[in-house]
């Protein structure tokens, strides 16, 4: 028998559904809410603790719920939140085996899964050898999707978590791990998805102009407030990561060669990215070579591209998946030997390298088997099918590589 502690999860009925999977199976199941948004997610019940302290209070809250419900599995999404690392840091101090998810590395329809963290802190092994021991035997996905997610349903979920988080009790003392106040962030971000049209055909109209045969790059730019930039990466922002890929870009690739930078669709917009953007390129003196595109297909572009830049965006695995050479600019779970450019940026544009077929897929049959589950967050089946994949391994305390068990 294990003893299970959740802590903020996908805002979603996933942990609450997987926690009273694991009770019905005989597992003890403690769920610590921080914050009202939490408490939307899982309202109450058997094990349900609030906790109303100040920051300062909450490691030795964290930790006395652990020894009193002699906790052997913390299980938590953003490992790399204050509140989260502090409980982690309690849990390694007892030997509770921590257990990460998210959005999987691969799309669309592949959750995280794994021991420990993502990108720089997973346990996964970076050495060829060690991906094709663990790939043996193993197929590759097919890159088919079984299930559906609905974007909607996300999309109110994660308004109602982060309005009701403004209200000032029942949990005064919360402080949220976000960069922006959520009220300009979706206010910005629906203005961008109700221009989403527009943008999109601006950008097939950018890449059309492009001279044909001319080297394309693309820079695929993330979310500031993703923690995969926060604490996986050297940036502090990313004008930092654009305006380091610009300057080597005008310093290092061919003549020719053009440079898209492509905004993440869920960008709040807060940033006048194409601004910033358009400056940097005339600062390194390359203004009518780098182009900033909202919108268009992102495969099109990829299988155009002779290279892509990102920090350690997913984009990555995808690159993987299609034989397109990419350079990651921080610490990504795909930075191996043979599959990423792991050179200086300034030697990519000149010769980038597509990843090795036969390792990309075995990366991909062993990410898929050791560090994934099937399903979605927010739809049916899938959700079901998360939820019965997620408590089996946890059940079993199969979560990750062996190695990292």
């Amino acid at each position: 028998m294990r003893s299970f502690l959740f802590l903020q999860g996908p805002i979603s009925p996933f942990f609450r559904r997987l926690g009273a999977r694991l009770r019905a199976g005989g597992h003890p199941v403690t769920r610590i809410n921080l914050c009202p948004g939490d408490w939307l997610c899982w309202p109450g019940g058997e094990g349900v603790l609030n906790f109303h302290g100040r920051r300062a209070a909450w490691p030795g809250f964290v930790g006395a719920a652990m020894d009193r419900a002699a906790v052997t599995d913390l299980v938590l999404l953003g490992e790399q939140r204050p509140y989260h690392l502090a409980a982690i840091a309690e849990a390694r101090a007892r030997g509770i085996a921590v257990s990460v998810t998210d959005f999987g590395y691969i799309r669309p329809d592949w959750i995280t899964l794994e021991r420990d963290g993502m990108n720089g802190c997973s346990r996964f092994p970076r050495e060829p050898a060690a991906i094709r021991a663990l790939a043996e035997g193993l197929a590759a996905p097919d890159g088919d999707a079984l299930y559906a997610d609905r974007f909607a349903t996300q999309a109110a979920w994660d308004v109602a978590f982060h309005l009701a988080n403004l209200a000032p009790w029942p949990f005064p003392h919360h402080r949220t791990f976000l960069l922006h106040h959520p009220i300009p962030a979706y206010l910005g971000t629906l203005a961008r998805l109700l221009r989403a049209g527009a943008n999109g055909r601006r950008a097939q109209a950018t890449l059309r102009a492009l001279p044909e045969g001319a080297p394309l790059f693309l820079f695929a730019m993330q979310m500031e407030t993703d923690y995969s930039i926060r604490a996986y990466s050297r940036f502090g922002s990313m004008d930092e990561a654009l305006g380091e890929a610009i300057t080597s870009f005008a310093r290092a690739a061919p003549g020719g060669a053009h440079l898209v930078t492509k905004i993440h669709p869920l960008d709040p917009g807060l940033k006048r990215w194409g601004a910033r953007i358009a400056l940097m390129a005339q600062a390194s003196g390359v203004a009518g070579r780098v182009h900033f595109v909202d919108g268009g297909p992102l495969d099109g572009v990829l299988r155009r591209a002779a290279g892509v830049v990102t920090v350690n965006s997913t984009v990555g695995v995808r690159c993987l998946q299609l034989g397109t050479p990419v350079a990651p600019l921080g610490e990504a779970l795909w930075d191996v030997e043979g599959l990423a450019h792991r050179g200086p940026l300034d030697a990519f544009w000149g010769a980038p390298a597509a990843p090795d077929p036969e390792l990309a897929r075995q990366w991909l049959a062993a990410a898929a088997r050791h560090l994934h589950i099937r399903g979605v967050y927010y739809a049916e089946p899938g959700l079901s099918a998360a939820v019965d994949a997620a408590a089996d391994l946890l059940a079993r305390g199969a979560v990750g590589p062996p190695a990292a068990r």
